[in-house]
C-alpha cells in the first residue's frame, strides 16, 4: 500500500531520530542501515525510498541531534535568572547525565573526532553545529565588542565539548565526575556570568 505524504514524512522523521540516537551511542561506523531500519521498526528495503545514501541519512541525523541539544540548552538559558544564561549553559552541558547518555546528547562530543575523516555532508553539519553552539555561548557573554564575544563563544564551546569527551573517556566514575565539576567551575569563572552586553 502506498504511503501518503504525511505518513512518508513521519516515517522519514522516525528513521532520522532512530539513526541519530544510534550514531551517537555507537558511532557512525558502528551502525549499519539494516540495524537503523530494524530499530525504527522498518525493513531495510524501504530505506532508499527516503534517503539516497547512508551519508545523506547520517548528515540529517547529525543535524537532528545538534538541533535537539541546542533546544535543550536554549530552554535552560531561558529558565535561568537574569544574567545567569552562561552559567545555565555550562551547567546543563557538563553534567553526568549528558556524559552517561551520549545517544541523547551533543553530536559534537559523540561524533566529532570520528567524523573528521567522514563524509563532507556530515562534517558540514558538525561544523554548523559548532558555530551555532559558539553563537549561543557568545550571546551570553558580558563585556567586550561583538567580535570579542564571538571569539570567546568559540573558545567556550570548544572547551565544553572537549571536557565532555574527556569525562566520557575517564573510566573511573569519581574522576569522570571531577572532570565535569572542575571544568564547570573553571569555565564559569573564566568566561564569567553577568548580564550579556547589547551592541
Amino acid at each position: 500500500m502506498r504511503q501518503s505524504k504525511e505518513e512518508a514524512a513521519r516515517t522519514r522523521a522516525r528513521i532520522v531520530k532512530t539513526a541519530s540516537r544510534a550514531y551517537r551511542r555507537r558511532g557512525l561506523d558502528g551502525v549499519g542501515l539494516a540495524e537503523v531500519m530494524a530499530e525504527a521498526g522498518l525493513t531495510h528495503g524501504g530505506f532508499y525510498k527516503h534517503f539516497p545514501s547512508k551519508d545523506a541519512l547520517a548528515a540529517e541525523a547529525v543535524a537532528f541531534a545538534l538541533e535537539e541539544t541546542r533546544g535543550t540548552l536554549q530552554a535552560a538559558i531561558a529558565a535561568a535568572p537574569p544574567g545567569g544564561g552562561l552559567t545555565a549553559l555550562v551547567e546543563t552541558y557538563l553534567t553526568p547525565a549528558h556524559r552517561d547518555r551520549p545517544e541523547r546528547g551533543c553530536a559534537l562530543a559523540a561524533l566529532g573526532t570520528a567524523a573528521a575523516h567522514g563524509a563532507p555532508a556530515v562534517r558540514a553539519e558538525l561544523a554548523k553545529g559548532y558555530r551555532r553552539l559558539a553563537d549561543l555561548a557568545a550571546v551570553q557573554m558580558a563585556g567586550g565588542d561583538a567580535e570579542a564575544r564571538q571569539a570567546r563563544g568559540r573558545a567556550l564551546a570548544s572547551a565544553m565539548v572537549g571536557a565532555l569527551m574527556l569525562a566520557r573517556a575517564e573510566p573511573d566514575p569519581a574522576r569522570a565526575d571531577a572532570v565535569l565539576a572542575e571544568n564547570r567551575a573553571a569555565l564559569i569563572a573564566a568566561f564569567g556570568g553577568g548580564t550579556p552586553a547589547i551592541d
